[in-house]
């Protein structure tokens, strides 16, 4: 579910424009940031009168609006970026857009309810969000034609649900469409870009610097991003709620190819509330030497074949194995949908891990030791206050991440109701914790991969040390299965050596990858990323030890069939044997 590309594979959507004077846009942004803190100063105001005066026509009608609400995204974003020790590009970008959740009918059948006719269809159509004027007039204007035409577009889809309902056979989950929540009012200060553009750019290009040194590296960028968020959210219920946040983040990313013709890409991220919370250069440079290291080693690393194995992953990699395999199948509407595969509806009070693990999540802890954790939130999308959900239990599976649509035993939403600005909001992963009561140290979990391994008469284990990413398919109409894909890995011999390897993606079904799960180490990595599924891309993380699982499945990497380049690289001293480099 993990939304990618090929040179970030955690990098956020975002609309930027090239700027023609850097020193006056500059200005001109730090003016437009303070005009707009103005112009919207009374904007909760502005759009609850609205609400009102759009509610109380709509609920006469004859097909009368049960629930409203608005709200209003204010996206700001900056960003230079550098490759090989220059300057590629500086980018500046706006964004303000309009959701509005509206419903007709009741909250036990409304027109937001999956059409099964239609297949895979989610719960609802994807919102379109509108553009909003600044000023208070032309808010006003976009507020009323957009809920007229949202009305408008709900009463033919409701008439649609209820054909549905009629022509198809009784639903398994009975639970209603919407829930009942409480008021909430809050106000959050709006949190500006803090940006030293000459500073950023210094940076960007001490960072991409050292990938220059090395002929074998074909890509390497780095990039300095600042991002800010202000949502302005009302509904009928009584809430008005403004809240502000910013994201820093540092992602330095570059790739390699074996003469097999293999990309090998390795990646580093940084991320934070505040420029002062991103790490110093001297800890971005040990990465990215790190990185130079990793990568030129990695091409003269051996190939693993399909394996089945023990396996140890590391804190960053069972971070995205949980959040790939388990978090998205704990997802509250995967449990209702008609074509999910709801892999644990049933299965409330049952076992689902060892009894010594026990997963969380929490989005109201924003920072754990050194590091800021970016799936922290106040309030959900749908104006319901974040809160501490424990899943899972001593290894019991207790609960569900809930937004607003109800499911069978779960009527109220806790929290996590998300979405990215254009989206209809459905549950989503925030901060995932994995805590371990009985933890082993890395040498202990190491001897007993050896023991697992040489039961199982293999040669070695393997060990998952840093992870890119990945996906997992959550539905029925294809193989309920994940894959994660590692970057480095290494062979772990029966005397104990390591060894680098390559050429290996991590796969599985979830069920039979849960029952394998051995223990957990003692130590805590977090992973931060975005997350992008029906809803859009979101901002996650993930707290998790290192794990042991008693047996894994990989498979080969794809690769590339081109040749590596005949020319040599700039400065590199002369072209390149064709045939000794290119076999």
């Amino acid at each position: 579910m993990n939304e990618t590309n090929k040179d970030d594979p955690h990098a956020p959507a975002r609309t930027c424009t090239h700027p023609g004077q850097p020193i006056a846009r500059a200005i001109a942004a730090v003016l437009l940031v303070v005009a707009g803190g103005q112009a919207w100063a009374g904007v909760l105001d502005v759009m609850r009168e609205e609400l009102q005066r759009s509610h109380a026509v709509l609920a006469e009608q004859p097909a009368p609006v049960y629930y409203l609400s608005y709200e209003i995204t204010e996206g700001k974003s900056m960003a230079v970026s550098g490759s090989f020790g220059a300057l590629s590009r500086w980018n500046e970008g706006e964004s303000r857009g309009l959701d509005i959740d509206l419903r007709v009918g009741s909250p036990e059948l409304d027109n937001t309810r999956e059409l099964r006719s239609q297949g895979r269809g989610f719960f609802g159509p994807r919102s379109s969000s509108a553009p909003v004027p600044l000023d208070d007039e032309g808010l006003r204007t976009a507020l009323w034609y957009r809920t007229d035409r949202k009305y408008k577009d709900a009463i033919e889809r409701f008439t649609q649900v209820q054909t549905d309902v009629q022509v198809n056979v009784e639903v398994e989950d009975k639970a209603g469409d919407f829930s009942k929540e409480s008021k909430e009012t809050a106000s959050e200060d709006t949190i500006e870009i803090e940006v030293d553009r000459v500073a950023w750019e210094e940076k960007v290009r001490r960072y991409s610097a050292p990938f220059a040194d090395s002929p074998h590296i074909h890509t390497a960028n780095a990039t300095i991003w600042a991002d800010a968020e202000t949502r302005w959210y009302v509904n009928t219920e009584g809430s008005a709620i403004k809240t502000s946040t910013a994201y820093y983040r540092i992602s330095i990313y570059a790739a390699t190819r074996a003469e097999d013709g293999m990309v090998l890409p390795r990646s580093e991220q940084f991320f934070a509330f505040s420029p002062e919370g991103l790490p110093d250069d001297e800890t971005v440079m040990a990465a990215v030497h790190r990185m130079v290291s990793d990568l030129e080693a990695l091409r003269e690393a051996p190939l693993v074949e399909p394996y089945t194995g023990p396996a140890i992953l590391s804190g960053k990699a069972s971070g995205v194995f949980f959040h790939e395999i388990l978090g998205h199948r704990l997802e509250g509407h995967r449990q209702k949908g008609a074509d999910e595969g709801q892999t644990f509806r049933g299965a409330v009070g049952e076992s689902v891990l060892p009894t010594t693990f026990s997963v969380i999540f929490d989005p109201t802890i924003r920072r754990i030791g050194d590091t800021d954790l970016v799936g922290a939130y106040r309030y959900d999308n749908e104006g319901v206050k974040a809160r501490r959900v424990p899943v899972i239990v001593d290894g019991v599976l207790t609960n569900f991440l809930m937004g607003r649509a109800p499911i069978e035993g779960f009527p109220k939403s806790n929290g996590h109701g998300r979405k990215s600005s254009g989206y209809a909001t459905v549950a989503r992963q925030s901060n995932l914790f994995v805590e371990v009561s009985d933890p082993r140290s890395r040498e202990e979990l190491k001897a007993e991969l050896l023991a697992l391994a040489e039961r199982d008469g293999k040669s070695f284990g393997l060990l998952f040390d840093r992870i890119q990413g990945g996906f997992t398919i959550t539905g029925r109409s294809l193989p309920n299965a994940f894959t994660v894909t590692p970057t480095v890995v290494y062979r772990v011999n029966l005397d104990g050596s390591e060894e680098l390897v390559r050429g290996v993606d991590l796969i599985g079904t979830p069920l039979t990858a849960f029952s394998r799960i051995v223990a957990g180490g003692d130590d805590l990595q977090v992973f931060n990323g975005t997350c992008g599924a029906e809803s859009g891309p979101v901002p996650v993380a993930a707290v998790s030890p290192s794990i042991l699982v008693g047996q894994i499945e990989v498979q080969k990497k794809d690769k590339a069939q081109t040749r590596l380049p005949i020319l040599a690289p700039p400065g590199d001293g002369g072209p390149k044997s064709v045939v000794g480099d290119a076999r």
